[in-house]
């Protein structure tokens, strides 16, 4: 049996506040598992944080006896705040990111200011994927895929016949990621899509978000087969030159995300806090006039 043709059993939970899934991938022939693109629950007005969206997690985790290995991030992620800490200071496991966060905190270390005080090598995770690199999940081998263009950090996981692909894809009926956020190319995203179509057609794509649109039911879940001959975007032979004006005509039209300030200061350090000031308190910038 090669490793394409295992199917983990995956198990999705959806935060409604940032209409994000969250997913624990289980190793069939162990416990062991990995948790994917986790969210710490954020109520702006008042600068709380919370864990109601993580607690679900440990839950399943715990009712489950399974063991967490890894606790990967697909790429820092503009919509919503990261809880891997907070899953690993519970259960255990590694937390991973693409080897290209240094790009990403350079750049957004730059936009916030930090200074030296803020490391720009990745550091704050415990672990950085290499394009091409495999890696286990119980007996379960997986690997990583370099994907940009929606940021230069982000990585397509396949764990079996499970391919988890941040926001480089939507479900065939939505389309693709924007490419506008700093570091971010529309011409890239569409290469690095074509690697994802490449997979075998049944494999199945895990979206990390879902919007409904046109007021269908939320989905999550779709097959590279479909992807390729239905998505809006990239399906049917779809043209590079094509996608490109496609792309960024839309994404003139798109208004920021509205956790993307704390989200960048918070998953750019593997979703640890900012350093606390003298009072205890740690605060988060908000930058005026960087993002227009």
């Amino acid at each position: 049996m090669t490793p394409n043709d295992i199917t983990p059993e995956v198990i999705s939970f959806f935060d409604n506040d940032s209409n994000t899934f969250s997913y624990v991938v289980k190793d069939p022939n162990s416990s062991s598992c990995a948790i994917i693109d986790s969210v710490m629950d954020f109520d702006y007005a008042s600068g709380s944080t919370f864990y109601r969206s993580a607690d679900k997690i440990i839950d399943y985790v715990e009712t489950n006896n399974l063991k967490v290995e890894w606790l990967i991030e697909t790429h820092v992620h503009a919509d919503h705040l990261s809880a891997a800490p907070y899953l690993q200071a519970k259960l255990g496991g590694k937390i991973g990111i693409g080897q290209d966060i240094k790009t990403v905190q350079d750049t957004f270390g730059k936009v916030f200011n930090e200074g030296d005080a803020f490391k720009q090598d990745g550091s704050q995770f415990d672990y950085l994927f290499s394009d091409g690199e495999h890696y286990k999940v119980g007996e379960m081998t997986c690997s990583a895929m370099h994907t940009p263009g929606h940021t230069p950090a982000c990585f397509t996981h396949i764990l079996g016949d499970a391919v988890f692909v941040g926001d480089t894809l939507f479900m065939p009926d939505a389309g693709t990621a924007r490419a506008d956020f700093p570091g971010g190319d529309a011409g890239v995203l569409f290469d690095s899509v074509q690697k994802i179509l490449a997979l075998p057609d049944d494999h199945r794509i895990f979206m990390c978000h879902d919007y409904a649109p046109n007021g269908r039911e939320l989905k999550n879940e779709t097959t590279v087969k479909a992807q390729r001959e239905e998505n809006i975007h990239v399906g049917n032979g779809t043209s590079r030159s094509a996608f490109i004006n496609l792309r960024e005509t839309r994404d003139k039209t798109l208004a920021m995300p509205r956790l993307i300030l704390p989200s960048l200061q918070i998953n750019m350090r593997a979703g640890h806090m900012p350093e606390a000031d003298t009072n205890g308190l740690s605060y988060l910038k908000v930058p005026l006039n960087a993002f227009k």
